[in-house]
């Protein structure tokens, strides 16, 4: 199990959640942000933080975004597991689900 980030992220990226990560498991792609999912602990220390409820646990995911889950999963496909989002920076892409979004207005 892990956690997800879904929609709400997407051109936010707040970052909060990678200063509360403790295994560096949260990476920064070009619109959004995404959990490694076999980096995660499960330790739940980036839900709290997210200013816009974008992180969910995996099976508490809303069914709107369900596919997210996915798009997390997918976005590591070709890396791997890097040992830690800081030592690689940006990634200069996004999963195509992301891509594929209009621009997200984050103005309440």
């Amino acid at each position: 199990m892990t956690y997800v980030i879904a929609q709400p992220c997407v051109d936010l990226k707040d970052k909060a959640c990678i200063d509360e990560c403790p295994v560096d498991c949260i990476y920064e792609g070009n619109r959004s942000l995404y959990i490694h999912p076999d980096e995660c602990v499960d330790c739940g220390a980036c839900e709290p933080v997210c200013p816009v409820e974008a992180i969910y646990y995996e099976d508490d995911v809303p069914e709107q975004w369900k596919d997210y889950h996915a798009a997390n999963v997918e976005f590591f496909s070709d890396l791997g597991s890097p040992g830690g989002a800081s030592a690689i920076g940006p990634i200069d892409r996004d999963h195509p689900l992301i891509a594929a979004l209009p621009p997200q207005n984050q103005a309440s």
